[in-house]
């Protein structure tokens, strides 16, 4: 197997490392407020990969580079779950390709105009209106984000 066999198409490692230890996980929610008793009893533990992904098959991670959606809380570095199995909705933030690039986009459906526009979550960037001009597709919604905090 060489190096680029597992990795997804954003180059994220998929193997699954057997050395990993499992979190421990508390099903209570976790309070952001008064510190609940019932944080010193945390038992059980989770599988990630059971919460993040719907659709195995279907399902890639990709390390976002830039900032152009900082404003939809998405910044260098972090990861985002994408599945391609679902269908868009407008607002969904998406992985589209368009004319030979893949962007990080929130999707705009403007049904009365009949077109549809990718936004940024960056003040300071313009939307783009998809024409027929464009080779366009849409990739992927993302449906989960990991951020390093620390």
């Amino acid at each position: 197997m060489d190096e680029y066999s597992k990795l997804s198409p954003f180059g994220i490692d998929e193997t699954e490392p057997s050395n990993y230890a499992t979190p421990s996980y508390n099903p209570n929610a976790l309070h952001a407020g008064f510190p609940s008793p019932a944080q010193n009893y945390m038992n059980g533990t989770i599988d990630l990969n059971r919460v993040l992904v719907r659709h195995r098959e279907t399902t890639f991670f990709a390390r976002v580079d830039g900032d152009s959606m900082k404003d939809a809380e998405i910044g260098n570095g972090d990861i985002v779950v994408i599945d391609k199995s679902l269908d868009v909705k407008d607002g969904d933030i998406v992985v589209a390709h368009i004319d030979g690039d893949f962007v990080l986009r929130r999707i705009k459906i403007d049904k009365t105009k009949k077109c549809v526009w990718l936004l940024t979550a960056d003040e300071n960037a313009s939307p783009t209106k998809i024409t027929d001009e464009n080779d366009f597709r849409i990739w992927g919604v993302v449906t989960y984000t990991i951020k390093k905090i620390r």
